[in-house]
């Protein structure tokens, strides 16, 4: 048996438990064993079973004495053992568990560890984990809590890992030099693994997980690092010279002044275009910072060059948005601008300077012949393969073009930097001149009520337009029909409430030229009232809409809120975001509050670093930021001190020949 074997080759693992291991990310002995726990149980007490209390936690060893199945009057099974040892008995309690009474053998010699309680008027221990007696697996010890799926649980993990470290565990070799395990003060890799399977005490467990955690901010770091070399190789499909004024006269016929933001993004980008390396670049702007504005300045520079440029939007809606926005910047310009969408096209596909579409873009037959330029809106929601497929249709053999990609999550500086380290990052950290700040109101249970006759107030007195987003049933990027119901059911409730004014429903179930009709009569103040799902949450830009009233605010993370609040305070009238919570006034979570105090996502960005845990910050999981098992994205400090161990692993190959050569194991996509 070796390290690389897939799992499949440990005793009694089937296809079954296969593929329940791949929902795990484990697909060889090694994931296996790199598999880290999220806590521990301190199993190590143990005693005599005439010395343990309530509440105590430990482990005891004894003697089966008989084991039963025992009905409750519901019909659920309770399995009562009774164990013996030279200073007295007691009894063991599981729940539901009816096949122990063929595992638990009577005069079986035990070792159970768990929790000292009562059963009835009985000492118990309850739920123990058990085991042979002296196996020291699953008891007498710290032992592993992993994470779990259906019908995996920690205890049939143990006992794999377990095996495949006796087995395999010899091969584990260390693949950093000893300058970096001396320096960072790192446990060697076969120690690491062992310690944080097997620990001896909570510290040994907590530095072996950091080793691990090192790793894999490092393989992170080092992907990032090859792609972007890579990536370099290239060269352009085709030369953007830039001419200044021309881009100057343009940004000076805009109705609005550039943030001092914006214009430094406009110059990182045309000294990126000067080069003969593609730019790959990451716009990272808050909502309505302009980010819109900087792409069409690059399709600007395509076009005067004489060659096109692709905009990939996720939405159609969002597609929609951007081709109405560029028509109008564009209109003192002959651009031909063409929109490809699943619901059709508009314009000659042979004929456009710029396309603009959804993921039909990839799909319909395009003249993208002289494409120069791609531009990638909310790249999470785009597959690897499809953006890679649309830059293979538009580059040859060893050319590509100039790909500027964007997104609407703030994310704290350091950490952007790490997640899309392949990627130069520009930002946009200011909302431009006229933008009144949004006042937030967290809206307790007692209040809804006159919220709603305020709301009134506003659409009689000021021809205020409310969005009403219904609460989140899961995070996702799909919609549920849950949501749909629960909107439905919002909608019917708020016209009886709103019967003089005019409500309509969205949701992303609609046909999209149902979408857009709703959408144009809310535009033209038709609609007094928008309710809809979450899902959206981007790419409805309507200037006149003032207030958005968000149904049970705590389900939604800091990300999506901050993205719904966004979808008002477009125009130069006064905004308001209402958060409505069932949690009484003291009860206010952390989240809201710094809702209600905060408008910058950056900041807010900041806050949700130290509010959530590994992988969860500013709602990352469901934008297709990349997910750590083992480090946290809070550990500024390792992910800073791993990215210069990568930077001296890519500039010394030699130094580092055990740790790329490790890395040969690790898909590295060029582009």
């Amino acid at each position: 048996m070796k390290l690389g074997d897939p799992v499949s080759t440990l005793p009694l693992v089937g296809p079954f438990y296969e593929s329940k291991l791949k929902k795990l990310d484990i697909s060889s002995i090694e994931d296996l064993l790199h598999h880290v726990p999220s806590r521990y149980l301190d199993f190590r007490n143990t005693q005599n079973i005439s010395s343990v209390s309530p509440s105590d936690i430990v482990t005891i060893k004894g003697s089966v004495k008989s084991i039963i199945n025992q009905y409750t009057r519901s019909g659920k099974k309770i399995q009562i053992a009774q164990i013996v040892d030279n200073s007295g008995k007691i009894t063991a309690v599981w729940f539901n568990q009816p096949f122990l009474i063929r595992t638990i053998k009577k005069d079986q010699e035990l070792s159970l560890a768990g929790e000292i309680g009562w059963f009835g008027r009985n000492i118990a221990i309850v739920s123990p984990e058990y085991e042979q007696r002296d196996a020291k697996i699953h008891t007498e010890r710290l032992i592993p809590i992993y994470p779990e799926t259906a019908r995996l649980s920690s205890k049939w993990l143990r006992g794999k890992i377990n095996y495949a470290h006796k087995a395999v565990g010899g091969q584990i070799k260390e693949h950093l030099p000893d300058k970096i395990t001396k320096k960072y003060n790192l446990y060697k890799l076969p120690k690491a693994i062992k310690s944080v399977h097997f620990p001896q005490d909570l510290k040994s467990a907590g530095l072996a997980r950091r080793r691990l955690a090192f790793d894999e901010l490092l393989v992170f770091h080092l992907t990032s690092l090859k792609r972007k070399r890579l990536w370099e190789k290239h060269k352009v499909v085709y030369d953007l010279s830039v001419e200044n004024d021309n881009v100057n006269n343009f940004i000076e016929s805009l109705p609005f002044t550039l943030t001092k933001s914006q214009t430094k993004a406009v110059d990182e980008i045309l000294s990126d275009l000067k080069r003969d390396i593609p730019m790959n670049r990451l716009l990272e702007g808050d909502v309505g910072s302009g980010k819109t504005v900087i792409a069409a300045v690059c399709c600007l520079v395509s076009f005067l060059n004489g060659h096109q440029a692709v905009i990939m939007a996720p939405t159609q809606i969002l597609a929609e948005q951007h081709y109405q926005t560029l028509k109008t910047v564009f209109s003192k310009y002959k651009l031909r601008i063409a929109l490809v969408t699943s619901a059709g096209v508009k314009a000659d596909l042979g004929k456009s300077d710029i396309f603009i579409g959804t993921h039909a873009l990839i799909h319909k037959k395009a003249d993208f012949d002289k494409v120069a330029l791609v531009v990638i809106d909310e790249q999470h929601r785009f597959g690897v393969k499809q953006r890679a497929k649309l830059v293979k249709d538009v580059k040859g053999k060893r050319k590509a073009p100039h790909v500027l990609t964007m997104t609407a999550t703030p994310i704290p500086r350091t950490i952007a930097l790490t997640a899309y380290g392949d990627l130069n990052l520009s930002t946009l950290d200011e909302l431009p001149k006229g933008r009144a700040p949004i006042t937030t109101w967290i809206v307790p249970k007692k209040k809804r009520l006159s919220a709603y006759d305020w709301i009134k107030s506003e659409i009689n007195e000021k021809k205020a337009q409310v969005f009403v987003v219904c609460p989140l049933i899961e995070e996702s990027d799909k919609e549920l029909m849950q949501q749909v119901k629960a909107a439905t059911k919002e909608y019917e409730r708020l016209s009886k409430i709103f019967n003089n004014h005019k409500v309509d429903l969205l949701h992303g179930r609609l046909k999209i030229v149902e979408k857009n009709k709703i959408l144009s009569k809310f535009k033209q103040g038709k609609t007094d009232i928008l309710v809809s799902t979450p899902v959206v949450e981007v790419g409805i830009d309507i200037p006149n809409a003032t207030i958005m009233v968000i149904e049970a605010a705590d389900r939604f993370g800091l990300a999506q809120l901050h993205q719904l609040r966004g979808r008002v305070g477009r125009g130069s009238k006064k905004s308001y975001c209402m958060l409505f919570t069932d949690n009484p006034s003291k009860k206010v979570s952390a989240r809201l509050l710094a809702m209600k105090r905060e408008t910058s996502g950056f900041k807010l960005a900041e806050i949700d670093l130290k509010l959530r845990g590994p992988g969860e910050i500013f709602g990352i999981k469901q934008h297709g930021f990349p997910e750590l098992k083992i480090a946290s994205w809070q550990d500024i400090r390792l992910i800073k001190n791993t990215k210069l161990v990568a930077q001296d692993a890519i500039d010394n190959p030699k130094v580092y020949q055990k740790l790329h050569k490790r890395l040969k194991a690790y898909e590295i996509a060029p582009n």
